[in-house]
C-alpha cells in the first residue's frame, strides 16, 4: 500500500510538470498570434496554466519530502535496536 502511494505522487508530480511546459509552450504559442484579443486570452490562460502547474508540482514534492523525513529516522532507529 505504501508503494501505492509513492506512485501516485510521483504520477502528479510529473503530470503537473508536464503541465507546466504545455504552459510556456502555450504562452511562447501566444506570441505568434494576430488578434490582440486572442493573445490577451492565451497568455492570462496559459499564466494560470503555470501558476497552478508549478504550485501543484511544489505541493507534491513538500509532501514526499515531509513523509520521506519521517520514515527516514524510524529506520534508523530500527536498526541500532
Amino acid at each position: 500500500m505504501k508503494y501505492l502511494w509513492w506512485t501516485a505522487q510521483v504520477l502528479c508530480f510529473f503530470i503537473s510538470v508536464f503541465f507546466f511546459v504545455f504552459g510556456i509552450d502555450l504562452i511562447r504559442g501566444a506570441y505568434g498570434l494576430d488578434d490582440p484579443f486572442s493573445f490577451i486570452m492565451t497568455f492570462f490562460a496559459a499564466s494560470f496554466i503555470i501558476l497552478i502547474s508549478l504550485t501543484l508540482s511544489l505541493v507534491f514534492l513538500i509532501k514526499m519530502i515531509r513523509v520521506y523525513r519521517c520514515l527516514r529516522p524510524s529506520k534508523a532507529r530500527e536498526e541500532r535496536s
